[in-house]
């Protein structure tokens, strides 16, 4: 298992490249809350042709577990998701990436926001999938974080064998289903995702702070950027897409229709083509 070393925590990567030697751009993905850059394969393996793909599990989720006892590095992390995009800043310098083009989903999309503020020089263009602006409500804040406490504190490894529960699962993330080994490859995710890792992101990406500091990141943005939203996506509404979209000149916005939380998994025809649109494929990209 490929892993590199970031911050003081090993991390899991996976290059995903055509077979020819032709130098190519490189692509990052990232994934969103309790997932893994496994459910990015397939979307990596339809651009391979025209980018290198690298993959990577955020600190926590997937395969890059944290460690038992703490290390010099490790131990001053927080899950504050602008620690997260200096774990990206940190990958990059890694593998002597100086820029590349970025694609994110969900949280992992408002980790990617962050960093295109924080290193704009390193970004060549990017793409946010099911990212969004909110506005504060205490109560429904107060009531989501109780409710996300329980989720993530009650995640009996056994749950995963009952047959059909994946589907469960992925009821309320999908308008369209997907197939039984990726909706079983999240629910494994979901189970294995650090105890700490998943609750403190859960409060720092809804929070009170997040729905003031996130519509800055939105109209500070100077990367030529995509956000795409599923219709019918209950985490994280189109219409909070649309929104941060309309705060800044550089974000091009796209609506997937009969999708919701996953479109790049539910329709990936008509993802991939928004996303090749964008990116000009088929034109000279920038090595």
């Amino acid at each position: 298992m490929p892993l590199i070393k970031i911050r003081g925590v090993e991390h899991f990567y996976e290059w995903i490249r055509s077979q020819t030697d032709t130098k190519k751009p490189v692509m990052v993905f990232v994934h969103g809350w309790a997932g893994s850059g496994r459910y990015w394969e397939s979307t990596a393996e339809a651009l391979a042709e025209d980018f290198d793909c690298l993959l990577y599990d955020l600190r926590g989720f997937g395969r890059s577990r944290l460690p038992l006892l703490q290390v010099e590095d490790a131990a001053t992390l927080t899950y504050e998701l602008e620690e997260y995009a200096e774990d990206l800043a940190a990958l990059l310098d890694a593998f002597q990436l100086e820029r590349v083009y970025l694609n994110a989903h969900s949280m992992g999309a408002s980790v990617a926001t962050l960093f295109l503020n924080l290193y704009p020089q390193r970004v060549e263009r990017a793409i946010l999938t099911c990212s969004g602006i909110f506005e504060y409500d205490e109560k429904a804040f107060a009531a989501f974080h109780k409710f996300g406490g329980y989720v993530v504190k009650f995640r009996p490894r056994w749950l995963g064998k009952i047959p059909l529960v994946d589907k469960l699962f992925m009821q309320r993330f999908l308008h369209r289903p997907l197939p039984t080994a990726i909706s079983r490859a999240f629910l494994e995710d979901f189970l294995t995702a650090d105890y700490e890792a998943a609750l403190g992101t859960i409060f720092t990406s809804v929070s009170k702070e997040a729905s003031e500091i996130m519509p800055q990141e939105f109209t500070k943005l100077t990367v030529p950027t995509l956000l795409v939203s599923g219709e019918f996506d209950l985490i994280i509404p189109a219409e909070m897409g649309r929104q941060a979209a309309n705060l800044s000149d550089q974000v091009e916005y796209v609506l997937i229709p009969k999708t919701a939380h996953f479109p790049m998994l539910e329709d990936a025809e008509t993802y991939l083509e928004k996303v090749r649109e964008f990116l000009g494929v088929g034109d000279k990209i920038k090595a």
